[in-house]
């Protein structure tokens, strides 16, 4: 006879010991009066004493409490398009421009590229004749000297105005379809600076109308259609590291290695309106308007020569920065593109992996960092285009170029969302036609302002997301208060052994392995009177001893 012998042991769960309470520290990237924020801790912690956590609902608002505000770009990702769309075999590029230069240009049509050869040559590539590049007989744009820096004109795509070491400005006319053939003769030579060239700006409202800054220490604004030098900013007193255009072309902003930062009001002053302290940092700087005009962003270097974007109320210079944000230790400068549709502002510098992106906001703590983009290999410049050239329907907020030793690439960034068959209007407000011109030079400079056309991204075959029906939403799993809620030790205990019940019900299904085995009949064992034992009689045949112990 085989007996079949269970044991079972139950244990009993302790008594839980409640949560205590944990403080978390976190350091948003800026504070009005610091570069790092204080601590923040959880204001309280209520409904954590019985031992379980918090709805889901209070979870999220516990750690938004706690991490502080977030952008709704901060996945906000950056895709290298195919391969179709790249140029290639890109040769002897000129890698030593000067740091106030972006590296290279473009616009919706065509990307201007400096070359490292004798005359100061530049070349035109048209964006629509996408591929490798010809190893030979390349045609140029030739300036004779070293070029210090270049821009397209915004309203005009074919007009090339280039800076160079001569104190000179070169302006060039590509023609239709791109160079068919080398250029050597400029459409007009500006001159008025008695030393080399930093920078130029085009105004981004007046039609023709050129900033330029120089090794003089000043700033000069020029009349393209005239070629004539309409007025000469002073009041710097060392190099000046960068310039850029208020948002409504009344203003125009400096940032100078002399530590300051300065704003113009050209047509009523040749000095300055304000002036505030700038990046402490000596090693390069730029400076972009955001918020719609009311900011200012400085992108510098600290004391400790780590990269550092600033940030300064246009109304008031002098009281200095009221927030920054810290990014790494880099010899090159952050070069800064803004979208004022989504106050983004994208950097990079040269010879960087690494893509920094930001939102911008005008109240604390006014830098919301986002996804970064890396890349496998250093690049020489970051230029953007149009935002008509985003694709909307992959929710693409910027288009840009990324030129590397031997290839230019469009690099998209996108927004991911769920429901991409809709518009989505809250990240595609109407856009300033900035490829437009409003006035002239001449109608500027006479004391008139003009204002930019907007216009919808929105293609007529898509619905905006706001006007969307809403999604059902369907729950998967059971909400985590179902696992969560409270019990008492008796029902603990009772959901244990009905468990173990169960689980020993069903081994009565399954049959134990010995039960398979071939018994012996009866008869073939006989009684050991000696030894009051049975022995079997067929001692050839070898079957399996089951002995089961009971304790």
């Amino acid at each position: 006879m085989i007996i079949h012998c269970i044991c079972i042991t139950v244990v009993l769960p302790l008594q839980e010991a409640p949560v205590r309470g944990c403080s978390t520290s976190s350091s948003p990237l800026s504070s009005p009066s610091s570069s790092v924020a204080p601590s923040r801790s959880p204001s309280s912690t209520s409904g954590l004493s019985s031992g379980f956590l918090p709805s889901p609902s209070q979870s999220a608002k516990a750690i938004s409490s706690m991490l502080g505000p977030s952008s709704k770009f901060r996945h906000l990702q950056g895709v290298v398009l195919h391969r179709d769309t790249h140029f290639t075999n890109l040769k002897r590029l000129n890698l030593t421009t000067p740091g106030e230069c972006d590296g290279f240009c473009a616009n919706r049509h065509r990307v201007a590229v400096p070359l490292a050869t004798a005359g100061g040559q530049i070349a035109i590539f048209e964006l629509s004749q996408a591929g490798k590049l010809a190893d030979t007989g390349l045609p140029t744009i030739q300036n004779s000297v070293n070029v210090a820096d270049f821009s397209w004109d915004p309203f005009n795509s074919h007009r090339l105005v280039v800076a160079g070491d001569d104190a000179k400005i070169r302006v060039w006319q590509v023609p239709n379809g791109g160079l068919t053939e080398t250029l050597t003769e400029p459409e007009a030579i500006l001159q008025g600076h008695t030393e080399k060239i930093y920078s130029v700006k085009f105004h981004p409202l007046a039609s023709g109308l050129l900033a330029s800054s120089s090794y003089d220490q000043t700033v000069r604004l020029w009349n393209l259609e005239s070629g004539d030098e309409v007025k000469a900013l002073r009041g710097h007193q060392d190099q000046i590291f960068g310039m850029a255009w208020s948002p409504d072309g009344k203003l125009l902003a400096t940032v100078c290695k002399d530590g300051k930062l300065r704003i113009y009001d050209p047509r009523k002053s040749a000095d300055p309106v304000q002036e505030g302290a700038g990046p402490e940092g000596h090693r390069g700087a730029r400076v972009v308007w955001v918020c719609d005009g009311k900011y200012l962003m400085v992108s510098g270097f600290d004391s400790r020569s780590e990269r550092t974007l600033y940030l300064h109320s246009a109304e008031s210079l002098s009281s200095g920065a009221i927030a920054s944000a810290p990014t790494d230790v880099s010899p090159s400068t952050l070069i800064p593109f803004y979208d004022p549709d989504t106050s983004v502002v994208i950097l990079t510098g040269k010879g960087d992996t690494r893509v920094y992106i930001f939102e911008i906001v005008p109240e604390a703590p006014y830098f919301l960092e986002c996804a970064s983009f890396n890349s496998s290999e250093p690049h020489k410049g970051l230029a953007f285009l149009t935002k008509t050239e985003c694709v909307v329907q992959e929710v693409e907020v910027a288009r840009g170029l990324r030129l590397s030793k031997t290839s230019i690439e469009p690099v998209a960034f996108r927004v991911p969302r769920v429901r991409k068959e809709f518009f989505q209007d809250d990240v595609y407000p109407d856009t300033a036609v900035w490829w437009e011109s409003s006035l002239t030079a001449s109608a500027w400079m006479a004391g008139s302002d003009g204002k930019h056309n907007s216009i919808s991204l929105k293609p007529k075959d898509m619905t905006p997301v706001s006007e969307a029906p809403k999604e059902v939403q369907v729950r998967k799993y059971l909400p985590s208060s179902h696992y969560l809620e409270e019990k008492t030790d008796e029902q603990k205990k009772d959901e244990l052994l009905s468990a173990m019940i169960g689980k020993l019900g069903n081994m009565d299904d399954n049959p134990l392995p010995q039960e398979s085995f071939q018994g012996v009949e009866d008869d073939e064992w006989v009684s050991d009177t000696h030894t009051n034992t049975n022995v079997h009689t067929h001692t050839h045949t070898h079957l399996p001893m089951l002995l089961c112990l009971s304790g």
